[in-house]
Order: structure tokens, then C-alpha cells, then sequence
């Protein structure tokens, strides 16, 4: 009787999971997610640029719903598309160093076209992946990655279909940028730009790109039409992060975060409606970490409990968030760490690396001519305050700037006294998410690989170990580090006795900026390669520059597990660190880390030929 019962209770649920899938068209949205690259909301037309040339865009504002509020997690590519596949911050799992395809525990997170498959979804992407991680393979979770196939799509409704536009791409404001057709008298450069030439012709150039874009979002929707899917397809519009002229893709500032995101949703669906009426606008706080659990709500898939979004739309809407997450690790060959925190009013920056320039020399940011003019305006002396500052030594721990009042994000107010509560405020909420979130960017980049490595384990699983990492610890040692206060010394120098790596690079960090070099000769002995690199550059710095320099060529000798860290500080020693080029040419990096060792490498020696 028992086994009658529960056969029929099967056959219940199969057939209502059947009939589920087998809807007839239209029952449920299709979605259309039209993606581009690497532009800030600024950008566009419907977002207040009166220089911009984005007509399909601006319609499908006029026809949708346009967010004012919408921000990616990471200022670059990879690591926001690791966040977007699975439903996770990057930094949660590990994976937010630019191109470093770390593992996750696939058996345990699926991404999101899998669970719109197993919910009945025909699911293409035509064709960006990019996602940043290892084990399997990034084309393996869709039914097509090759072009669209519209007739594939007509017949298999309901269908979730990626596009993405690559003609805003970065690549596309290289080259000759004194061929534009954009005028560019029509722009407007922001405060930190020179008006010198080559710069007003570079946003010009990508003027020209985004025009380009939009010609091609205006394809897609005529299509769509001709098709006829539009009055069952949900579509969406949004950029992959910001950018794209220099100091904006890669960085925290609102020129790399704040994104365009527009959504249609045709009349059968208005019960999903964000507001009242097509047209309308939606101050919202929405981030890119949302965005595919509330695609599975909307479309009637399962939502993991792992996923780490909020849902911004349909019956199951959740809570809006006070404050947007962002993150930002190793960009290419250059090392960096920051945080920052977004609300509609204030931006909140948290600088882990507080000793190096913003713009840090970088291959493929210095094929641009904006920034190779920039930098010899810079070098020529002539440069204002803020356009000259970035590419100095940051010194700020911390930056806070009102972007409302401040869209260039040019005057940090932290320590005015009169943002001393929102300061006080962003901090300890900060500090909340990195703990809600498991950062596990509070060890160095090497660090972290080796210690999950060491444990056979992924970085996803490590960082959920407290044995293995103890976040709080870890945060505790920043924190004191990042102070520069020295009557913090004593606690500094007991924490280099630590039996955590990470402890101890905070400690020598802290040592570092306080110039406190007694301790210098003791970190260059540590097992930790990180520490022993600060301390070496710490003993340099001080003058005790035989033994840091001995260290510093021991570690390239060795082919060091830190061994772009090292490199790094080769360059940030300046001249300094010609000392150690014989040494650098005698290296043969090969093709560590898909190749940033080597690019590293190859700067080095270029620069000082």
C-alpha cells in the first residue's frame, strides 16, 4: 500500500513537472539579454549624455523601464562574468583575479543556464564566456554558443538568449583616433582628463564604437520583431562593467561600476512591471550579482540557496539593499586590492594597497592614446593636481566622494568632518558584507592559491574553513596595518611571530608604512614569500639595500610561487630597481599564469634598455 501510495505521488509530481515544461508558447517570457562591453551608463544617450549617438538604445528606454541605479560588482570583465554564471561574487569564490580560471566546487554550484535548462529554457550566448573559471569548460552549460539561431529559438520557446556586442569593447578605442566621425568638440571630457590632443579624439573614437554598439542592439530587436517573439520576449539591456577612456575600466570609481541597464517586458507580462509604465524610471539599487537570480525567479526555475543576489522583479521580489559590493584584485600583470561600497549618494573606496600609483603601468590599458597622452602631459610637468595625482602613490586608505555632487569622483571627503558619519557608516558596513560574503581577497594573490593548493581543496572551500582562513583575524590585521599609526608598532611586530601567513604579510605591510625597518632583516627570513618580498622592499627603502636586494634576486632566481609580485616591485622601486634588471634578464619566466610573469617581464626589460 505504502509503495502504491508513493508511486502515485510520483506520477503527481512528474506530471505536474511536465506540464511545467510542455506550457504552451508564451505561457512563459522568453528573454533576450543584450549585453556590450566595457561602457558606463555615461555613455549612452537616456542616461544624459547629449553627445551621444544611441537611438535603438534610448527607444528601448522609452519602451522599458530604464534603473538609474544598477552597478557592477568587479571594473572588468572576467571576474563580472564569474559573478554573473554562477549567482556568487567573484571575490567569494576565489575567482576575481583578472584571468586566473581558479577552481570552484562544480558539484556544488551550478550556473544559472543549468538551472534554466533543468526548468525547460533553451539557452544560447551568442557567444562571450569569459568566466574566469577552471574545471570546466565555459561553453559546456549552453544549448548554443555559435551565432544566434532564430529559427532554433522559434521553435524552442521559452528561450533565454545571450547577445553580446563587442563593439564597445575596449580594443575599440585603440588605434588611429584622428579618423573619427564623431566631432570631438562634442564631448565632455571628465576633470581628470587634459584637454590636450589626442584626448578629446579618443572619446570621439569611442563615440564612433558606441554608435556602432547600438546599431547592432537595433538589429537584435528588429529581428526579434520580424521573428515574431517580441510580445513574448522580455529583453534586457545592460554593459558588462564600465569604461572605457583610462581610470575608469579597472577601477572602483563610478566610471567603472556604474552600468546602463534597460528592461522591456512586453503587456502579457506587466505583473512584472518595476513601475507603473513603460518609460519610466527605476531608482532601484540593483548589482550585477542580482541579476541571474532574478532572471530564474522571473522565468519560474529553481533559485539555489548559494546564490548571493537579490531578486529585483516578479511575485518574489526581495528587500533592496542599502549598499552596493564591489571588488577589485590583480588587473593583468599588475598587482592591486581595494574594496568599495555604492549608495545613491556616496561612494565609499577602501585601498589595500594604498603605496602604489591608481594607474599603475599596464600593457593593454597603454595601447590606448588617451592614456599615452595623458601620461606625457603627466611627465611634462604641466599636468593639474588632479589629473597628476593618479598616477603617484595613492596614500589614501580610504576615499570617499559624494557623486552627486562629484560625478568625477576628484574630492575625497574622508576626512571632512562633516562625513564623518557616512564614513564611520560605509566602513563598518563593509566590513559586514566581507564577512557576509566570505572575501577571500584578505590574503595575497600567491597566498591564497598556495594555502588551497596545500590543502588539495578549492579557494571556495578554503576560505570556509576557519582553520584554513580566519577572515576576521585576517580583516583585524588590515585594519591595523592600514592605520599607519605608530603606537600600533608593538602589535605589529608581535603579529610577525604569527602562525598565519596572511597575520604576518599584514604585519610587514604595516612595518612598511611606517618606515619601522628594524624589523625588515626578520621578514626576509619568513617562509612566506610575500613577506619576505615587502621586507626586502621595506630594508631598500630604508637603506639597508645589500640584504634587500639579495632577497629580492633570490626570489627570482628560485622562479617564486610570488614571483609577479616580485616583479612588481622591481617597477615600483623606480630607479632603484635597475639594480636588480641583471638579474630580471637572466629570468625566464615561460608562461606562468597565462602570461602575465612573462608581460611583466617583458616591461621590465623595455623600459630600461
Amino acid at each position: 500500500m505504502k509503495s502504491l501510495f508513493m508511486r502515485f505521488s510520483a506520477l503527481v509530481v512528474c506530471g505536474i513537472s511536465c506540464h511545467l515544461l510542455q506550457a504552451e508558447p508564451g505561457a512563459r517570457p522568453n528573454i533576450l539579454w543584450l549585453t556590450c562591453e566595457d561602457n558606463n551608463a555615461s555613455w549612452v544617450g537616456c542616461y544624459g549624455n547629449p553627445y551621444a549617438n544611441t537611438p535603438n538604445i534610448d527607444q528601448l528606454a522609452r519602451d522599458g523601464f530604464r534603473y538609474l541605479n544598477c552597478f557592477a560588482n568587479a571594473p572588468v570583465c572576467a571576474p563580472s562574468r564569474s559573478t554573473w554564471i554562477t549567482g556568487m561574487l567573484a571575490v567569494s569564490n576565489g575567482t576575481f583575479p583578472m584571468r586566473s580560471r581558479n577552481e570552484i566546487p562544480h558539484d556544488q554550484i551550478k550556473y544559472y543556464p543549468d538551472l534554466l535548462k533543468a526548468g525547460g529554457y533553451y539557452v544560447g550566448n551568442d557567444k562571450k564566456t569569459d568566466y574566469n573559471i577552471g574545471g570546466r569548460e565555459d561553453s559546456d552549460c549552453w544549448d548554443n554558443t555559435k551565432r544566434v539561431n532564430w529559427e532554433a529559438l522559434k521553435a524552442n520557446q521559452p528561450f533565454f538568449q545571450v547577445i553580446n556586442n563587442t563593439n564597445s569593447h575596449e580594443s575599440r578605442a585603440f588605434g588611429d583616433v584622428f579618423q573619427s566621425k564623431h566631432d570631438p568638440k562634442n564631448t565632455r571630457l571628465r576633470a581628470y582628463h587634459p584637454d590636450v590632443p589626442g584626448m578629446r579624439e579618443n572619446y570621439a573614437h569611442y563615440h564612433d564604437a558606441m554608435k556602432k554598439m547600438d546599431a547592432g542592439i537595433g538589429a537584435a530587436l528588429k529581428k526579434l520583431e520580424s521573428m515574431g517573439l517580441a510580445e513574448n520576449t522580455i529583453v534586457i539591456h545592460n554593459s558588462d562593467h564600465g569604461g572605457v577612456l583610462p581610470r575608469s575600466k579597472r577601477y572602483l570609481f563610478d566610471t567603472g561600476i556604474h552600468c546602463p541597464l534597460i528592461i522591456r517586458i512586453p503587456e502579457k507580462f506587466k505583473h512584472l512591471y518595476p513601475a507603473d509604465q513603460p518609460g519610466m524610471t527605476v531608482d532601484r539599487l540593483v548589482s550585477f550579482v542580482d541579476m541571474p537570480k532574478t532572471w530564474l525567479s522571473i522565468t519560474g526555475s529553481e533559485v539555489p540557496d548559494y546564490m548571493q543576489g537579490k531578486i529585483f522583479l516578479g511575485k518574489d521580489m526581495e528587500t533592496e539593499l542599502d549598499f552596493h559590493f564591489a571588488f577589485r584584485g590583480r588587473m593583468d600583470e599588475r598587482m592591486e586590492s581595494a574594496r568599495a561600497l555604492r549608495d545613491k549618494q556616496f561612494l565609499y573606496i577602501r585601498n589595500y594597497m594604498p603605496y602604489v600609483p591608481w594607474m599603475q603601468r599596464l600593457n593593454y590599458l597603454w595601447k590606448m592614446k588617451a592614456t599615452q597622452v595623458w601620461q606625457e602631459h603627466v611627465d611634462s610637468g604641466n599636468a593639474a593636481e588632479a589629473q597628476a595625482r593618479l598616477f603617484q602613490p595613492k596614500g589614501w586608505t580610504e576615499e570617499l566622494y559624494d557623486v552627486t555632487k562629484d560625478p568625477d569622483n576628484i574630492n575625497n571627503l574622508i576626512d571632512a568632518p562633516e562625513y564623518a558619519a557616512v564614513a564611520e557608516k560605509m566602513r563598518s558596513e563593509l566590513r559586514r558584507m566581507q564577512l557576509k560574503y566570505i572575501d577571500s581577497g584578505l590574503l595575497p594573490e600567491s597566498e591564497m592559491m598556495k594555502r588551497a593548493a596545500d590543502n588539495a581543496i578549492t579557494i571556495h572551500e578554503m576560505v570556509r574553513n576557519p582553520q584554513l582562513y580566519d577572515l576576521p583575524a585576517l580583516l583585524d590585521a588590515a585594519d591595523l596595518a592600514l592605520e599607519q599609526n605608530p603606537s600600533n608598532l608593538p602589535a605589529l611586530e608581535q603579529m610577525l611571530a604569527h602562525a598565519d601567513s596572511g597575520i604576518r604579510y599584514w604585519a610587514i605591510v604595516g612595518c612598511f608604512l611606517l618606515d619601522h625597518a628594524s624589523v625588515a632583516e626578520r621578514g626576509m627570513l619568513d617562509d612566506s614569500h610575500e613577506v619576505q618580498a615587502m621586507a626586502a622592499w621595506l630594508a631598500i627603502k630604508a637603506g639597508n639595500q645589500d640584504q634587500g636586494y639579495a632577497c629580492l634576486e633570490a626570489l627570482i632566481k628560485q622562479q617564486s610561487y610570488a614571483i609577479l609580485k616580485v616583479l612588481n616591485i622591481v617597477d615600483w622601486l623606480g630607479a632603484d630597481g635597475e639594480k636588480l634588471m641583471h638579474t630580471v634578464r637572466a629570468f625566464p619566466p615561460g608562461d606562468v599564469g597565462r602570461g602575465y610573469p612573462k608581460q611583466m617581464h617583458e616591461y621590465l626589460i623595455s623600459k630600461t634598455k
